[in-house]
């Protein structure tokens, strides 16, 4: 261990003694590493959606983790490649959140937030993975049509919104910012989790709207509007016009929620969080319309999602903003008892 290391430890271990309700900030080539890692899961998760939007799914047939029952396969079709690209990527993606998590225990004091956000990170990577070999091995690919395989992508896109909001949290608190709780946050605390429930909620809607445009691909935006109003139509079909309409409720609340929080927790981390996830939600709900309108092609769905993901981690941002236990509005005698920080994680 280096001088610096050495230094930043010592320096974190007196914060955690003092009971501190910050932490310093993580070593510069930590805060990069992370901001890579994120960076990287989130394009892992995008090329996921190609797969999905392409049909490539059962590129590998119902083999996981090898590949048509090879580690690499031979003569490959063009949905092999697809899949088998997902699959190397994603083992990548694996192998860079063990190595974050083990980077952020051992350069972390305990009780720095990053150590418990790190180990979350890991897990739902690994989750991540189950669920993904879990699509594969049930046959839920390619031009499945059941709702087994829906609710399987509802649970996926949880799991992925998970593991985003654990890596932006790594980043967020690697940067020496403090914790956040839940404990004692009143109106503030409801508004927040009110927003992280519906955007997962909105989330799920989205996958199951977006895997309804695969299965079902419309050839006018009339035929479409059609095929979600018939009463004979598959149910895949008719659940696609509840997510637009939870889409423009969910932007009402958020818009409700982070004003509401930036006044209540007046900070300037606060204020450019409500500003920020404002500004993409309204990007995403163009692009929504974009997507509607040109009948959901490949690229568009891709945009789409990557704005999905923004707008979810826009939300964790202002969550960790505004439930800070530093954040102006806050009443630090209902937090939970500092002293036992600790012998936290």
């Amino acid at each position: 261990m280096d001088g610096a290391s050495r230094t930043w430890r010592r320096a974190a271990w007196a914060c955690v003694s003092a009971g501190a309700m910050t932490f310093p900030a993580s070593s510069r080539r930590f805060r990069i590493f992370s901001s890579l890692v994120l960076a990287y899961t989130l394009g892992v998760i995008l090329w996921g959606a190609f797969v999905r939007a392409t049909g490539s799914g059962a590129g590998c047939g119902a083999h996981w983790p090898v590949c048509n029952g090879e580690v690499v396969p031979r003569a490959p079709t063009l949905a092999t490649v697809i899949e088998y690209t997902h699959r190397l990527t994603s083992g990548l993606a694996t192998v860079l959140a063990v190595a974050l998590c083990v980077w952020g225990l051992r350069a972390h004091a305990k009780g720095h937030p990053v150590r418990r956000a790190a180990v979350m990170s890991l897990v739902f990577m690994l989750t991540e993975g189950l669920v993904g070999a879990g699509l594969v091995l049930l046959e839920y690919v390619a031009d499945n049509k059941s709702m087994g395989r829906a609710v399987w992508m509802g649970i996926h896109l949880i799991n992925t919104f998970l593991l985003v909001g654990a890596q932006t949290l790594v980043v967020w608190w690697s940067a020496g910012r403090a914790r956040a709780t839940w404990r004692g946050q009143g109106w503030t605390g409801v508004l927040l989790a009110a927003s992280v429930v519906g955007l997962l909620v909105l989330g799920v809607s989205g996958a199951v709207a977006a895997l309804g445009d695969t299965l079902f691909p419309a050839s006018s935006l009339a035929e479409g509007i059609r095929q979600d109003m018939s009463d004979t139509a598959h149910v895949l079909v008719r659940r696609r016009v509840l997510h637009p309409l939870l889409a423009v409720g969910m932007g009402a609340l958020l818009v409700l929620a982070s004003r509401v929080v930036a006044r209540m927790r007046p900070s300037a981390e606060v204020r450019r969080a409500s500003m920020l996830l404002v500004i993409v939600y309204a990007a995403q709900l163009c692009a929504g319309m974009v997507n509607l309108v040109l009948l959901a092609p490949v690229w568009m769905q891709l945009v789409h999602l990557l704005l999905a993901d923004l707008v979810w981690m826009g939300v964790v941002r202002l969550c960790a903003s505004g439930l800070a236990v530093d954040a102006p509005g806050y009443d630090a005698k209902q937090a939970p008892v500092l002293s036992g920080v600790a012998s936290q994680a």
